[in-house]
């Protein structure tokens, strides 16, 4: 069966803004999931399933198989379902880039974490290599690392269609940012420039991320063709140079997502959630940072030291 006869079913998450795709072969029932989303209200510290279970329920309504759980990289603005759709299919793997190691590396002394907490990337059970094709039944995913958002993010091709995750907007949005720690707006110029647009122009490009610019329609899907022309922040005839001023010039405005410690330091951990603690409760790590504000002239935000 040619690839181009996958089938693709977006999930738009509106809390979160998120993607998450199934991409299936209708004549054999193969499937993956890509980025799937963990529901978390942060006001109660709520996890909830529904984001989860309405992509089970279209596996299940479709007969279809899943052999993999594809992560893009551990994302910082919602958690993962990648361990709740590991429960309803007990036989998919999650996979994600092997750079996962140096992000799980950096964060364990972010957040703090247990000296035993793993940091070569065995919470996953795939960790996925630099052009390495793989086999989901009749779907092949060839992965293709693109640095820059995170270091271990990957963008993941199945025929036609690429999955960009946070490297590749809407051509109207740009490029995911890339102060994070371990981000690099000159690698991103890199992996969108020197990997993503050498591909064939007809490649359908499909987003992470969508927050509908202008008040625009909530979209998912563009071309190759199209980004080279369009992309507001990073064009075929951006200069790095060019690229890495205007992204950092617009990081530098941005606030951090507001579920940022949530996400990361559970999608590092594969999607697992802390476990229970001897009262049966699991907590979170949330740094506190404080500071105090001038008393005179602009205001300004200052660390406080002791």
């Amino acid at each position: 069966m040619p690839m181009a006869d996958v089938v693709i079913e977006p999930f738009f998450d509106p809390r979160t803004n998120t993607l998450t795709y199934v991409a299936y072969d209708p004549q054999t029932r193969d499937a993956v999931v890509i980025d799937p989303v963990l529901d978390y209200e942060p006001k109660g510290s709520k996890v909830y399933t529904e984001s989860v279970d309405r992509v089970v329920a279209f596996l299940r309504s479709h007969h279809l198989r899943l052999h993999y759980v594809l992560e893009t990289h551990a994302h910082a603005d919602h958690l993962s379902g990648s361990q709740s759709l590991k429960a309803a299919f007990p036989g998919a793997l999650v996979a994600v880039g092997e750079r996962i190691r140096e992000v799980q590396a950096l964060f364990k002394q972010v957040f703090d974490l247990p000296a035993d907490f793993p940091v070569d990337g065995r919470q996953f059970d795939r960790l996925l290599r630099d052009g390495e094709v793989l086999q989901a039944g009749t779907i092949a995913v060839e992965v293709i690392p693109t640095p820059g958002h995170t270091a271990a993010c990957v963008s993941l091709r199945i025929g036609d269609a690429l999955f960009t995750g946070d490297s590749l907007f809407m051509p109207d949005a740009g490029t995911g940012r890339c102060d994070f720690p371990g981000g690099s707006s000159a690698t991103m110029w890199e992996s969108v420039h020197d990997r993503l647009y050498r591909l064939p122009d007809d490649t359908r490009v499909f987003v992470g991320h969508d927050y509908g610019p202008g008040g625009r329609p909530i979209a998912w899907e563009t071309t190759l063709g199209v980004q080279k022309r369009e992309n507001v922040m990073l064009r075929s005839g951006t200069s790095k140079n060019e690229y890495v001023a205007k992204r950092d010039a617009r990081d530098r405005t941005l606030e951090a997502p507001a579920l940022l410690f949530q996400s990361v330091q559970v999608n590092i951990d594969a999607g697992h959630l802390p476990p229970q603690s001897e009262n049966r409760t699991r907590y979170l790590r949330i740094p506190i940072n404080v500071f105090h504000r001038e008393p005179t002239g602009d205001i300004e935000l200052q660390p406080v030291v002791s």
